[in-house]
């Protein structure tokens, strides 16, 4: 087992306080977003040894297809959809071949991998994430008096479903309405809120939106989205071609080891509206919640996918020689509450508090989680065992 160091992103979204206080530390006024935890060169994570040695975890795993992270939003991400796996690979070499660079701002495929991802929450997660059905659309829409609303309406009238949908998607993207119109349709939520006419949480969403990204078309497009919210406990699944705009809260995210997000609205990064159009897959809403097989007494696995799984752990003096840990092969640990000691099959143990990430592979065997805490586990699912998953609407 490895004590492990990550990088950590600071992007206008993330929380100064979440993240340093999870992991106990000092906040510094800098906003952090996001933790990494994994081999992607963006953000590999280092091996600590007991000298305080550091050296890439890469060199002791190889490169992991599967990653950790924590993210801590205190204000919306933007508007996004992951590529599959033909779009990834292709959209990468188109960038490569265009000599554009890695870390260049208009660079959109990082890495030629999909990116399907699994959120859990560790407080509260505001998201929201895939269409509306076109009836419950039609419904918001009919309660925003603005004509904006009412051009909408007549165009998805003429033209139903997700391929109904994604015109409109298309069309706003293609020609933003002007800050003043947004506004103008941000005060029209306004006021069916007032009246006590929201429709699943629509208005409110706008209105928010509305607060913090002022003028910006991802107001528009966020009635068309379903708003979901997480408990702490709780997961999801997004898979690729699954629009999505993460609104606020501390959450795990485990992902293929990919960066590649297609992002239009709500942002200061760079936006490629084209190419999030062309990634959106049909469904109004495959993103789903993720039911938790039970593993023991104490342990919830997570598995949406082939890809990547999740296990949370309790642990308690109830079991005092320790609490078996599901999986083998590669796996990223973190703790993410009290004081655990991890003790694999050679007896070695290590002592993680909140925040701290260790790795283990093969060689460590059968893991024990003892202690008073929580230990969450990022592995590779090794059967056909899957979680039941549960549609949104």
């Amino acid at each position: 087992m490895h004590a492990l160091e990550c990088a950590t992103q600071s992007y206008d979204w993330g929380s100064a306080e979440a993240i340093p206080g999870f992991m106990r530390r000092d906040a510094d006024g800098r906003r952090v977003a996001e933790v990494w935890v994994g081999t992607h060169p963006l953000g590999a994570a280092h091996v600590v040894d007991a000298a305080g040695g550091r050296r890439p975890l890469a060199e002791v795993a190889g490169e992991l297809g599967f990653m950790l992270k924590v993210l801590a939003a205190d204000r919306p991400l933007s508007i996004q959809v992951h590529p599959d796996a033909v779009r990834a690979a292709s959209g990468f070499a188109a960038e490569e071949a265009a000599g554009i660079a890695i870390n260049a701002p208009e660079r959109v495929f990082k890495d030629p991998y999909p990116k399907p991802e699994m959120v859990y929450a560790l407080t509260t997660f505001d998201t929201l994430v895939g269409l509306r059905r076109t009836s419950e659309i039609m419904r918001v829409l009919h309660a925003v008096e603005h004509p904006l609303a009412d051009d909408l309406m007549t165009e998805l009238g003429d033209n139903t479903g997700f391929v109904g949908i994604v015109r409109l998607i298309e069309g706003l993207l293609a020609s933003p309405p002007g800050p003043d119109v947004v506004a103008e349709v941000a005060l029209a939520c306004q006021k069916a809120l007032d009246d006590g006419r929201d429709v699943k949480r629509a208005f409110e969403t706008a209105v928010e939106l509305a607060d913090t990204n002022p003028g910006d078309v991802g107001v528009i497009i966020s009635l068309l989205l379903n708003r979901l919210t997480l408990q702490a406990g709780e997961a999801a699944y997004l898979a690729t071609g699954i629009i999505h705009a993460h609104l606020r809260g501390l959450c795990l995210e485990v992902m293929v080891s990919s960066d590649n997000v297609l992002r239009a609205g709500l942002t200061s990064k760079h936006v490629d509206p084209h190419g999030l159009v062309r990634c959106l897959e049909e469904g109004t809403s495959r993103a789903a919640r993720v039911e938790p097989i039970v593993f023991n007494y104490s342990t919830d696995v997570f598995s949406p996918c082939g890809d990547f799984a999740l296990s949370v752990t309790q642990s308690s003096p109830a079991d005092p020689a320790g609490v078996v840990l599901p999986a083998s092969g590669p796996r990223l640990l973190i703790c993410t509450g009290g004081a655990v000691a991890l003790a694999n099959r050679r007896d070695e143990v290590l002592r993680l508090g909140r925040g701290d990430v260790a790795y283990a592979d093969d060689s460590d065997g059968e893991l024990r989680v003892g202690g008073t805490g929580e230990v969450a586990q990022a592995f590779v699912p090794t059967t056909d065992s899957r979680g039941q998953l549960f549609d949104l609407i």
